[in-house]
């Protein structure tokens, strides 16, 4: 892979970080990196190491954690706020990342203006996908306990 094909797939990946909640496909993706559908997703995962969908889902999950967080949207209105179309594909897409589902997350007493800068609540709440949740509240190979109250989740051996 070249450096040009790299600075085409940031622009894209940019693109998604951007306008997430826009309808965006590959081939609208591809037309963004100046790349064909098909070497556009496999140039992006070996970039990247996910698709360009896996990519754009964990964007829009981890906003939806945001707005459902704040608590003045339904999960509906979450899910269309965030570019996804239909509730059942957000609901079990959010399961699946998170560990729970949208409405059990919402409900859930989250630390509102807590002093941890967004960046790094950002990390600790960024989804992490084919994980299994730890029992103790750890992450993996850490006897470090996670503080920031959700549970970090350890990759699948």
């Amino acid at each position: 892979m070249t450096l040009s094909d790299l600075v085409q797939l940031r622009r894209a990946r940019d693109l998604m970080d951007r306008e997430y909640a826009e309808p965006l496909d590959v081939p609208a993706l591809a037309r963004a990196a100046h790349m064909s559908p098909g070497h556009f997703s496999r140039s992006f995962r070996a970039a990247f190491g996910e698709t360009p969908y896996s990519y754009l889902m964990t964007r829009r999950i981890e906003r939806a954690k945001a707005l459902l967080r704040r608590g003045d949207l339904s999960v509906t209105e979450v899910c269309f706020a965030v570019g996804c179309t239909s509730l059942g594909s957000f609901s079990s897409r959010f399961t699946e990342l998170v560990g729970e589902s949208p409405s059990a997350y919402r409900a859930r007493p989250h630390e509102q203006g807590a002093a941890i800068p967004a960046c790094v609540a950002k990390i600790f709440t960024r989804p992490v996908r084919n994980a299994e949740p730890l029992e103790n509240g750890a992450a993996a190979g850490s006897e470090e306990p996670v503080t920031n109250g959700e549970a970090r989740r350890a990759p699948r051996p």
